[in-house]
């Protein structure tokens, strides 16, 4: 059982505002409610509104979709490659204004970013089903700082949430 990250650490330079967007609750059933809100939040922006970006150089709606799901992808693997306990392993930063620009959305459809989602989500909801409590306070280091799988694990629906809550305010 995945347990809400408590000690400081074991959080790094995460950013404790995604922690504190997560829901209080049992994990798992965190995560799956959370994979519902965003599916529906995004299913009901208009069709016009997907590349609508509010300034000069922000990421339209699409690209914030993209971008949620990267961020997942590489949290996950950040999680997996902690709750192995690979001490030694040495991790990339994410640039994600670099992935972004490297990621052509314009022709794809709110529906198959949408099943992109669905997919990286339910690969991470197995993660981390079948991840201990013990392997879930494992750590790696990560720019110099001690970061545990479990903290991933909780900014993940963070992530969404503060995306969502921009877009709310911003982009509609």
């Amino acid at each position: 059982m995945i347990f809400r990250p408590t000690l400081p650490d074991e959080k790094g330079l995460i950013s404790q505002e995604y922690i504190d967007l997560t829901p209080e609750g049992i994990f798992l059933e965190v995560l799956k409610e959370n994979e519902k809100e965003l599916v529906l939040f995004f299913q009901q922006i208009p069709d016009h509104k997907y590349d609508f970006s509010y300034a000069q150089g922000k990421w339209t709606i699409k690209q914030i979709l993209q971008h949620i799901v990267d961020v997942e992808r590489v949290m996950s693997f950040r999680a997996f490659v902690a709750a192995r306990g690979n001490h030694l392993a040495i991790l990339p930063g994410m640039d994600e204004n670099l992935y972004a620009q490297n990621a052509d959305v314009c022709k794809r459809t709110m529906g198959d970013l949408l099943e992109e989602f669905r997919i990286v989500r339910a690969a991470t909801r197995i993660l981390f089903k079948n991840m201990t409590t013990e392997e879930s306070k494992r750590t790696i280091e990560l720019f110099d700082y001690k970061i545990s799988a479990r903290t991933f694990a909780y900014v993940i629906p963070g992530h969404t949430i503060h995306h969502m809550n921009i877009i709310r305010e911003r982009y509609l």
